[in-house]
């Protein structure tokens, strides 16, 4: 546990872009609640969340698919009683959208899961620009969310979003959305312009994937060695460099203990979440990383198409997980993956030929390189 009386730590609050509501700066993911044989150990999830909101959270985060359709069931058991005092956010998934009026009658499902006469924050779920101009615009969707919200069922019309980050400013410009939830971590900052974009259009950002999906939880020797003695944990470095960004309105984790939420409460409680100095450190040692990373593969794909089907950058990919950040266990993992499509083989179905190698601008030798990428992520873990 990062702190021992988590209770003593008072949650630090922001403002949700324009919408004119304070709301805690880290808010609950209710996508990794308790299961057990595919259902929800609900006594237990509700337990949790109660926690969460008891020490500050006021911000919970679920969707129509989580937890096997049960997550918005738990988190309507959860805020009984206290309504009022809390954000509920939940999604609409574009591929539900059939006929007209599918919309409406998806929400008014979720509505009863949750117990609730409205919501405060109804996202179009995961959509990217295809999604947005193929079943949002072309049924008219963004039209059903106007109505819904002038019935009062959603409070603020919102996205979250997967795609490149140049696709968001069209999304944002629309005028529509109160709000967008996106990715952004200590790997992944790509869309760290499009956040800054967001907010000075008035959006609240909040942010999914702080510890980069798990990801960043194994490496802890890597990336908590930026702030020397000033993090315990690598998720806490984390939450904090995504909570000093002056744009970001609240932080999503996704949490499935008691000992998360008063790990990540206690993390959202600091005055401070990273003094300018050690943000700089922390900015300037990815910078480093990132140029050690470029050593053994830039990500190209100049190398591609091979003939075997050996999804070259993606294998250096993993290897760079392994070898930079320290990642080994996320990267076995990805690497077992490989296969699942037969376009996209691993390292043990090179022939070597030697093809991608006469098209590596960096004349990296990428037979070499597979044969001991094979060699690491393919062998198991302990």
């Amino acid at each position: 546990m990062l702190y021992s009386t988590p209770v003593e730590n008072i949650m630090n609050y922001r403002q949700l872009g324009g919408t004119g509501k304070s709301v805690s700066a880290l808010g609950f993911g209710a996508m990794r609640l308790p299961m057990a044989d595919g259902h929800v150990k609900m006594d237990e999830a509700v337990a949790m969340l109660r926690h969460g909101f008891d020490l500050g959270i006021t911000y919970v985060d679920s969707a129509f698919g989580y937890c096997n359709q049960e997550s918005e069931i738990a988190v309507g058991k959860a805020i009984k009683g206290r309504r009022d005092k809390l954000l509920v956010s939940t999604k609409f998934p574009p591929g539900r959208a059939k006929v007209p009026g599918d919309y409406r009658r998806t929400l008014e499902i979720q509505l009863k899961r949750l117990d609730t006469d409205y919501v405060d924050l109804y996202h179009f779920h995961g959509i990217n620009k295809n999604t947005f101009h193929d079943i949002i615009l072309a049924q008219h969707l963004l039209e059903d969310a106007e109505k819904a919200k002038s019935d009062g069922l959603i409070r603020h019309i919102s996205f979250s979003f997967h795609d490149k980050p140049e696709n968001m400013r069209e999304m944002i410009d629309t005028g529509v959305f109160d709000s967008v939830l996106c990715q952004y971590n200590l790997l992944d900052q790509s869309n760290k312009d499009m956040i800054a974009y967001a907010h000075s259009r008035g959006l609240g950002v909040v942010i999914m994937g702080p510890v980069g999906g798990g990801r960043l939880a194994g490496a802890s020797e890597t990336f908590a060695s930026m702030i020397p003695g000033g993090a315990k944990s690598t998720p806490e470095i984390a939450l904090r460099f995504v909570l000093s960004n002056p744009h970001v309105s609240v932080c999503l984790s996704g949490m499935g203990s008691t000992v998360m939420v008063d790990e990540n409460t206690a993390v959202a409680s600091h005055d401070e979440p990273l003094t300018s100095d050690e943000r700089a450190r922390i900015e300037a040692a990815i910078v480093e990383q990132r140029k050690l990373a470029q050593l053994y593969c830039t990500g190209c794909g100049y190398c591609i198409p091979c003939p075997q089907h050996v999804a070259i950058p993606k294998v250096f990919q993993m290897m760079n997980y392994h070898r930079v950040y320290g990642l080994t266990d996320h990267a076995r993992g990805e690497y077992k993956k490989l296969g699942e499509k037969p376009e996209e083989l691993n390292a043990a179905a090179c022939s070597d030929c030697g093809a991608c190698e006469k098209k590596c601008p960096q004349n990296i030798p990428i037979r070499q390189q597979l044969a001991e990428s094979h060699r690491i992520l393919a062998a198991v873990s302990h």
